[in-house]
């Protein structure tokens, strides 16, 4: 299993750590992080809101090489310094096999990578242009979620290591079954996903492992034992009910 997949374990240095007290530390699910081995081909990090999911994916994208605010390795540009420090006390333990794609994708920042490849194409290079790679628009010539559907579908080339910061985040339930349709493309054609993500219809995929972060650390959970889950079927078997306990006086 460990030579089909290019992430196969992730560890904390504790040892280098000089205090558990201060951020991203702190937080409940990195203080007690212990070595984390995601699935060779899809893996979902979900939690609340400051649980440390993103946080911690941020690192794994840095410490492999990826530009904090997004991008493929061959993005260096920084608008604002706003990543942890947390890459430099992770240890990654990698396959035998070197991804030949590989993508970290930072819904908040995605603007800030088409403005980077914008400026890139305007620029004399001997390279070519990157705009294309993206499709026949340019990034910013489209919404926010089809500009996200236009990396899915154009730019991910397969056999690589995609890390997805909540990209269901512009994207309409109907786009992301189109995005779980290529990434399940994807992952045929060998590539590995370690995604966070709020969506109970992106991790629905089929045999994904789930990782849920919580005041409690991080623990593998079954997709029908998720918050999402359970608070999507109960909502939508009695959404009226579920309201009138909601909006009551």
């Amino acid at each position: 299993m460990i030579s089909s997949q290019f992430i196969s374990r992730i560890s904390l240095r504790r040892d280098q750590v000089e205090s558990f007290d201060r951020y991203p530390f702190s937080l409940p699910a990195i203080r007690t992080l212990e070595p984390l081995e995601p699935h060779p081909k899809v893996s979902f990090f979900i939690g609340e809101n400051g649980s440390g999911k993103s946080t911690l994916l941020e690192a794994i994208a840095v410490a492999m090489g990826f530009n904090p605010e997004g991008g493929s390795k061959n993005f260096h540009f920084g608008t604002r310094a706003s990543h942890s420090v947390l890459h430099e006390y992770l240890r990654i333990a990698k396959g035998v096999k070197r991804p030949r794609d590989g993508y970290f994708l930072r819904a908040e920042s995605f603007f800030n990578v088409a403005t980077e490849i914008e400026r890139l194409d305007a620029e004399p290079t001997i390279g070519p242009p990157v705009g294309p790679a993206y499709g026949e628009r340019s990034l910013h010539e489209q919404s926010h979620g089809e500009s996200f559907l236009a990396l899915l579908m154009e730019h991910f080339r397969g056999d690589g290591l995609y890390l997805l910061d909540e990209p269901e985040a512009a994207l309409s339930p109907q786009r992301q079954l189109a995005a779980l349709a290529r990434l399940h493309e994807l992952v045929r054609d060998g590539s590995q996903f370690i995604i966070a993500t709020h969506s109970p219809i992106l991790m629905a995929y089929p045999d994904a492992w789930i990782f849920q972060f919580s005041r409690g650390g991080i623990q593998r959970v079954a997709y029908e034992d998720t918050e999402h889950f359970q608070v999507m079927r109960s909502f939508m078997a009695d959404p009226q009910r579920l309201l009138r306990q909601l909006l009551a006086d």
